[in-house]
């Protein structure tokens, strides 16, 4: 609680480290939403980052956990393998990793030359395709998601696919009537982590593309980072950091007042 004190009053300051704060009031707040159009290209990065790599990531997840929900001999070695990424995909070494994969020369460009399609694509150099390729390393991070989405599948009553098999439902009307519905509690937590995920993302645009080319992977997270240490300008990247912790603290707070149109509570009377 002490640090988000400080970073808070901090915020009403021009703070630089070295010497001490000034109270300069709203003024960084002011000049950051009027002046700064490098903030607002942060901003929109990652709102485009998260609106995407959101979705996907909870979609892959879902679909991976159904495939996984029966036990088998090997379901504990193959959920092991799918959560690893989440272990690691936020990792400088798989940022790493990832930008050789994704160079001019690297290995994805190899593989399509190998197979004769176009392999002279820049990927983390043209700005129509870098923020795919930092979406595409969110969406390989769905393990975690994964294990949540298994535990809410596996609390579904069996009872429920049997009537339904009974009154001559297929697989996909029961997804839609049975595991989607019952699944809400679910989605509704997994949703919440994933966005506040997204909007903290820092390692895969500071080490793989640093913000190139031409900031259209410049995270939230970096630009607040670049302020504060790079620039020196501590109480500025501090009232960067509190406009995001209020403006996800306002998503949050829409979905949960929104949670009853759509979530699901089985003790609940709807």
């Amino acid at each position: 609680m002490i640090p988000m004190v400080l970073s808070f009053g901090f915020s009403f300051t021009r703070y630089n480290i070295l010497d001490k704060p000034v109270f300069i009031g709203l003024d960084n707040y002011i000049n950051m939403l009027t002046q700064d159009d490098k903030f607002w290209k942060s901003f929109g990065v990652t709102l485009y980052y998260a609106f995407f790599s959101v979705p996907l990531r909870l979609i892959m997840a879902l679909a991976v956990a159904m495939l996984l929900v029966k036990n088998t001999k090997l379901s504990g070695f193959y959920r092991a393998i799918y959560y690893l990424p989440s272990i690691i995909g936020s990792s400088v070494a798989v940022a790493i990793l990832w930008k050789r994969l994704f160079a001019s020369d690297g290995v994805l460009n190899a593989l399509l030359a190998f197979v004769g399609l176009p392999s002279d694509t820049a990927w983390l150099g043209n700005s129509s395709t870098a923020i795919w390729t930092l979406i595409v390393l969110a969406i390989w991070q769905f393990g975690s998601s994964m294990l949540i989405f298994l535990s809410g599948l596996k609390q579904i009553p069996v009872s429920l696919y049997e009537s339904a098999t009974i009154d001559g439902a297929n697989g996909i009307r029961s997804f839609f009537s049975i595991t989607l519905p019952m699944l809400t509690p679910t989605i509704f937590f997994n949703l919440i982590n994933q966005i506040i995920n997204g909007f903290m993302a820092f390692t895969q645009s500071y080490i793989i593309t640093q913000g190139k080319p031409r900031d259209t992977t410049l995270f939230y997270t970096v630009y607040m980072y670049q302020n504060s240490f790079t620039y020196s300008k501590l109480g500025y990247g501090c009232a960067i950091a509190w406009f995001m912790v209020i403006f996800v603290g306002f998503i949050t707070l829409v979905l949960f007042k929104t949670q009853n149109k759509w979530v699901y509570y089985e003790s609940e009377k709807r």
